[in-house]
This record gives structure tokens, C-alpha cells and sequence, in this order.
């Protein structure tokens, strides 16, 4: 790749000061151990809601980190995870079928949603209110976003923001969003882009039909389809970046989760 989407930057690249935040890094206490993690709220903050923020496929990074600290400028109290941790560093990979191959098709759903549970317990013990909880993941994260709101009864919206949907990156993930899609346990807004070479519309139309047939949560689920858009079209750290998308978007995220938390 002559673009590395790990450390490349743009001329779009956002960046969302910290002052007014109370922000940093952190070990995370998990199951079998401590995770890296990276955490934005406002200073002086009690009972913020709480965000789970869920990494691209390329991990933890500055981008993921900058969209914290957006979360925590609309007054979320926003967490993310490096969710790749044990298997590696995304890191050391340039090339997206290495970085697949080596470390993203070794990480089970069963895994990452344990580590989401981490995080909401950890923000409620930090003065987060996980009665209100919220979630949002880009990419690879957009489809554990999906996941994740099937997973936990006490997550109450999500937005996942171009996650497949049919299909997930190896053997270890048994089920996908299709199959979920029925028995949510909050709404979730998907938005999508019609130009998304890796998620095509057919699974998108596959998806809204599983969500007619479903539950409560699943009938109050929607999906936004921007018809110029390709994937990954809020990175503006990338090529891919749409401005006008990616701000509508962040408009319709916002509206969503102030509406539900």
C-alpha cells in the first residue's frame, strides 16, 4: 500500500484539542488481564452517559482517540479499548490482508465483548452513569457495534458506521449482525455508503428485512445509505473522507444517542 491507513495523514485530519477534557491512557482490567485504553470526558463531569467507542480495524490509534475526545466535547463520558492487544500490534502492518491474515481473524466476538463489558464497568467505577449506554465503532468496530447490542441488555443505542454485516474477518466469529439483527436489545443507526466496495447494498436490504421481522429494538433500528460514499467515509485522516457525509453523519449520531441516553 503506498498509503498506510495505520499512520498516514491527511490534510482532512481532525484534531480535537483536549482542553476541557479530562483525558488520558489507561490499563483496563479485563478477564485475563490488563488492556491499553483511552478514555475523554468533560472535566468535573458526574453522571455523564457513557460511550463505548469501538477501533477500526486498524486498532487503537489517534483517530479512534480524536473521536473520543469529539464524544466528550457533546458531554459523553467515551472509552476505547486496544481490542487487538493480545494477538499483536496492528501497528506493524502496512498491508490489510497481513494485518487480517495475522491478528484481526484471531480475535473472537466472545473476546471483544468481554472487554466492551470491561470498559462500561470501569466507566460506571469512574463516575460514568452506565444506566445510560451507548455504543459506536467504525469498520470493524461498526459491525461489533451491531454485535455488542445484541449482546448486552443494558446497552441502551448504538451507531455503527459501516460494519459488515453478512459476513465477519474469520472463523472465529460465527454469527454476524444478520443473524442478531432480530432480537437487538436497543436500536441501532447504521450508516452505510453506497459505494462500499467491501459491504455490498444487498446486504444492506438483507439487513432492514431482518430488522422489519425483529423485536421492539430491531422495528426501532435504521439505516442510512449515502449513495456517493464509499467505505470508511468519516476517516478524515484518510483518502476515503467525505466531509459532507461524514458531518451529516456525526449530526445523525449525535441526535440519536442525545434522544436515547
Amino acid at each position: 500500500m503506498s498509503f498506510s491507513p495505520i499512520t498516514g495523514q491527511a490534510e482532512t485530519t481532525i484534531h480535537t484539542p483536549a482542553q476541557g477534557l479530562d483525558e488520558g491512557s489507561f490499563k483496563l482490567p479485563t478477564f485475563d488481564g490488563a488492556i491499553d485504553a483511552y478514555y475523554a470526558r468533560p472535566q468535573d463531569a458526574s453522571n455523564a452517559p457513557v460511550l463505548l467507542v469501538i477501533q477500526e480495524i486498524f486498532g487503537l490509534h489517534e483517530h479512534i482517540r480524536d473521536v473520543c475526545r469529539r464524544f466528550a466535547r457533546e458531554g459523553y463520558f467515551a472509552v476505547s479499548a486496544e481490542l487487538y492487544q493480545r494477538q499483536g500490534d496492528p501497528g506493524a502492518y502496512d498491508s490489510v490482508p497481513d494485518l487480517v491474515a495475522n491478528i484481526v481473524s484471531k480475535v473472537s466476538d466472545e473476546q471483544v465483548l468481554a472487554d466492551l463489558d470491561a470498559c462500561a464497568k470501569w466507566a460506571a467505577g469512574e463516575g460514568g452513569d452506565a444506566s445510560r449506554l451507548g455504543v459506536t465503532g467504525f469498520c470493524w468496530g461498526g459491525r461489533l457495534t451491531w454485535m455488542y447490542m445484541e449482546h448486552n441488555p443494558s446497552a441502551k443505542a448504538g451507531v455503527a458506521w459501516y460494519g459488515k454485516l453478512a459476513t465477519g474477518h474469520g472463523p472465529l466469529q460465527k454469527r454476524n449482525p444478520v443473524d442478531v439483527a432480530q432480537t437487538l436489545k436497543g436500536p441501532v443507526l447504521g450508516l452505510y455508503g453506497g459505494q462500499d466496495a467491501s459491504i455490498p447494498l444487498e446486504d444492506v436490504r438483507r439487513m432492514e428485512a431482518e430488522l422489519a421481522k425483529g423485536n421492539a429494538a430491531a422495528q426501532a433500528s435504521r439505516i442510512v445509505v449515502y449513495p456517493d460514499a464509499g467505505h470508511a467515509f468519516y476517516a478524515d485522516y484518510r483518502p476515503s473522507y467525505r466531509e459532507a457525509d461524514a458531518r451529516d453523519g456525526w449530526a445523525k449520531a449525535l441526535e440519536w444517542f442525545k434522544t436515547r441516553l
